[in-house]
């Protein structure tokens, strides 16, 4: 029998810090389905949403950068970005 942690199972509080953040998801998903109502209803266009959301990313490297945030979660936050600014831009192909 060996001692190696590595092979120990996760503990229960480990999965939990392995999880999203739930307030950090609900609000990404509250202010993803704003951008889109915004859109709909013609407040913004497509274009004004993406450069939104492409001034979020550049907040976002400048705050991280400026609390010393590891580079892995500054680009997990870098990469939900840009997979809403994805889906805007695959609407932007079909709406204007």
């Amino acid at each position: 029998m060996s001692n190696d942690p590595s092979n120990a199972s996760p503990t229960p509080q480990q999965m939990r810090d392995l999880e999203p953040d739930a307030h950090g998801q609900a609000a990404l998903l509250l202010a993803e389905s704003i951008l889109h109502a915004l859109v709909e209803t013609k407040t913004l266009t497509t274009a004004e949403a993406l450069s939104v959301i492409q001034t979020t990313c550049e907040i976002k490297v400048e705050v991280a950068e400026e609390a010393g945030e590891s580079q892995g979660r500054m680009k997990q936050s870098l990469a939900l970005l840009r997979a809403i600014s994805a889906s805007f831009a695959v609407d932007a192909e079909f709406t204007e």
